[in-house]
């Protein structure tokens, strides 16, 4: 026995003298996903940056000008997963931000999960394939720091991955940070500004002010330069979290603490381990303007974004230093700027209500086949029709499911229906993009392609939501900042699946084990 305990040991002592040995290896990964980053708005904005944030990544790295996403419905959620694990997310199981659950009739999250004591918490368990942080934690045989900060929890875990050591992320209703029973401790640098500093115990003194005089914004229309905007997150706000979690002032608490833990828990500075801190910000339009413009918002959210990596990039340099350092950022590969356009310009469009959709398609279902339920659920662009009926009157389902498909393919506001034999097929070019965002397991029945210009309002539950239709697409940015690596501008389009993989080559470790895309060759010759 003591022989082996002496094997055992002079290993791992001939491990770590192998891995002290080696001085090329990075000390930090920094893993960074930007909610609706756009590329335009970055280029536009440029000379209104300063030199150490986005214009570092720009000029000192690789710069990824139009990263694709390939999804029809990409959110924050979704794309973080595919960003993390390089794999589309039909494959890695995370297909949007909010599912449909038809084992419990619910829709809910899709990493809410249940632990030991059958408690709902956040995990990766329905993750299905294994992330980028996830590879570095195996690679440093566990002995690196895996910590993600995030307002987000999905985000938050996302980024951790499965063998993270911390996720943590903000409580919409105590304003305090929180984290899973899957993760280990709470990062003591976050637990003591639980104490005195979280979000809750400041809330009421914080304020969005234009970090700029309004003359010097440019673009923005006369009757945006009259009135500064104000924003104030009043605790008697019951959506004061929410809002504020929406706002710029988000992303500089996320800074404030990554920095915390940077110094404390000395990130990127022990030894030869290399350690991974994941944080996700936000670029998205603030949707609580009183007006319905967000442009000036929108661009003091990009000027106050670079500030934040620019204190964040120099308290890298302090510890580890950048020449030590792998920085990855990546958009989310869409954008929401949705909104209802007033009757007098005369846009085409109406109102498209999903309550009267499932009635219809009820009554007509029932005179064909019988009485009965025959819709389950209408969520987000899907139908789900209920298999036990269709198998209790022994109907065939794909014969239902196409005659509900030529119904509701004739409601005003439906552009095209899809049903899920013919997403599975993929044989044309629109039903194959949805099929990378389609979970075979718990997809619908019907897929519904609305009109751009109508509003669809989710009246099958309370409260209503309605979410006008955009189709227009946007530029979305990536960019990987890293030793010896050469900076390059990439003008052609990149798949976001290729990202994961081109950070693990940089890092010579193995890619996620169901990473779709190949690396882009970024090192010299």
């Amino acid at each position: 026995m003591k022989k082996i305990l002496t094997t055992v040991i002079c290993s791992l002592v001939g491990i770590n003298s192998m891995l002290m040995a080696d001085t090329s290896r990075p000390k930090l990964v920094v893993g960074i996903v930007v909610d609706q980053l756009r590329t335009d708005y970055i280029e536009y904005l440029r000379h209104h940056f300063g030199e150490r944030g986005f214009r570092l990544l720009m000029q000192k790295g690789a710069y990824f000008r139009d990263v694709d996403f390939a999804s029809p419905h990409a959110d924050a959620v979704n794309a973080t997963a595919t960003a993390m694990t390089g794999a589309s997310p039909a494959s890695n199981g995370i297909t949007a931000r909010e599912i449909y659950d038809r084992q419990s009739r619910r829709v809910k999250s899709p990493l809410l999960t249940t632990d030991a004591a059958n408690k709902e918490t956040y995990s990766p368990q329905t993750l299905l394939l294994s992330t980028l942080s996830d590879e570095i934690a195996i690679d440093g045989i566990g002995l690196g720091n895996i910590l993600s900060i995030a307002t987000d929890p999905q985000q938050a875990v996302l980024l951790a991955g499965h063998a993270g050591t911390s996720a943590v992320w903000l409580d919409n209703e105590t304003g305090r940070w929180v984290s899973s029973s899957w993760y280990k401790e709470m990062p003591q640098p976050i637990a003591l500004a639980n104490r005195s500093s979280s979000p809750a115990a400041k809330l009421d003194t914080m304020k969005w002010e234009p970090v700029l005089k309004l003359e010097e914004y440019p673009g923005i229309p006369a009757q945006k330069k009259y009135y500064p905007f104000r924003h104030t997150f009043p605790t008697n706000d019951r959506d004061a979290f929410r809002r504020w979690s929406a706002s710029p002032l988000a992303n500089r608490e996320i800074t404030d603490i990554a920095i915390e833990c940077l110094r404390q828990m000395k990130l990127g500075d022990r030894g030869d381990v290399t350690d991974m801190l994941g944080l996700a910000y936000t670029a998205a339009p603030f949707k609580y303007v009183k007006d319905g413009d967000y442009r000036l918002e929108l661009q003091d959210t990009y000027l106050r974004l670079d500030r934040q990596l620019q204190r964040l990039f120099d308290a890298i340099d302090a510890g580890p230093g950048l020449g030590n350092t792998v920085i990855y950022l990546t958009s989310t590969g869409y954008y929401d700027d949705a909104t209802t356009d007033d009757p007098k310009y005369r846009i085409p469009g109406g109102d498209f209500s999903k309550k009267r959709a499932v009635s219809l398609l009820n009554s007509m279902l029932t005179a064909r086949y019988g009485n009965g339920n025959y819709v389950e659920r209408f969520h987000g662009n899907q139908i789900y029709l209920d298999r036990h009926l269709i198998d209790a009157k022994r109907l065939d389902p794909s014969e239902v499911a196409a005659a509900a498909r030529d119904f509701i393919c004739k409601m005003s506001g439906v552009r095209a229906a899809y049903t899920e034999a013919e997403i599975m097929a993929g044989t044309s070019p629109r039903t194959a993009h949805i099929r990378q965002n389609t979970d075979v397991k718990n997809c619908g029945e019907i897929y519904v392609d609305f009109q751009p210009g109508w509003n669809i309002c989710d009246d099958t539950s309370f409260p209503a939501r309605t979410q006008p239709t955009r189709a227009s697409a946007v530029s979305t940015p990536a960019f990987i900042f890293a030793p010896q690596t050469v900076p390059v501008t990439v003008n052609t389009p990149v798949d976001a699946t290729c990202l994961a993989p081109t950070v693990t080559q940089i890092l010579r470790i193995r890619s996620p084990n169901g990473a779709e895309g190949r690396p882009v060759i970024l090192q010299p010759e």
